[in-house]
C-alpha cells in the first residue's frame, strides 16, 4: 500500500489527499496548528501536527511513506520564515530523507510566495535529486491545479 505525507495539508493539501485516498493511498497530512487538524480528519486523511520551520517534526512522519509532496507554494508568516522553509529548513529536511524510505519528493513552485524563494527552493529540491537520486517533481502551478 502506497504512503504519502503533504506537508502543509490546507484546502489544496486536502484536494490532493482525498484523491489519492480514492487512488487507494495512505495519506498523512501535516498542520502547524491544533485547528487545522480536524478539516484534515474529514477529508479522510490522517492528521499530523508538524512545522517545517522545524524538520525533525516532520522527520518523525516518514518512517513508512514513500512520497512527500512539500506545499508551501502560498504559505503565509514573515518574511524570514518564509525564505527559511523554501531554503535552509527544506534544505535540512532534504539531507536527512535520504536515511528515510521516500523514493518522490514533490516541490510546489508556484503560489503566493515571494518567485525568488520558490526558485531557490526549487533548486535546493533539485540539487538534492541530483546527489542523492530521489526523484524530484516540480508543480509549476499550485497543487490541485495541474502542472
Amino acid at each position: 500500500m502506497a504512503r504519502a505525507l503533504i506537508v502543509a495539508c490546507g484546502c489544496r493539501g486536502r484536494e490532493l489527499g482525498k484523491g489519492l485516498v480514492e487512488e487507494g493511498w495512505v495519506v498523512r497530512g501535516t498542520s502547524r496548528r491544533k485547528e487545522g487538524l480536524a478539516p484534515i480528519e474529514a477529508a479522510g486523511i490522517e492528521a499530523a501536527l508538524a512545522d517545517p520551520e522545524r524538520p525533525a517534526t516532520l522527520l518523525d512522519l516518514v518512517g513508512d511513506v514513500a512520497v512527500v509532496y512539500w506545499l508551501l507554494g502560498s504559505a503565509e508568516g514573515d518574511e524570514e520564515a518564509i525564505a527559511a522553509i523554501h531554503g535552509e529548513k527544506l534544505e535540512a529536511f532534504l539531507t536527512k530523507l535520504v536515511d528515510t524510505p521516500v523514493r518522490r519528493f514533490v516541490y510546489e513552485a508556484a503560489g503566493s510566495v515571494d518567485p525568488r524563494h520558490l526558485a531557490a527552493g526549487e533548486e535546493i529540491a533539485h540539487a538534492a535529486e541530483r546527489r542523492w537520486h530521489i526523484p524530484v517533481e516540480t508543480l509549476g502551478s499550485p497543487a490541485g491545479e495541474g502542472k
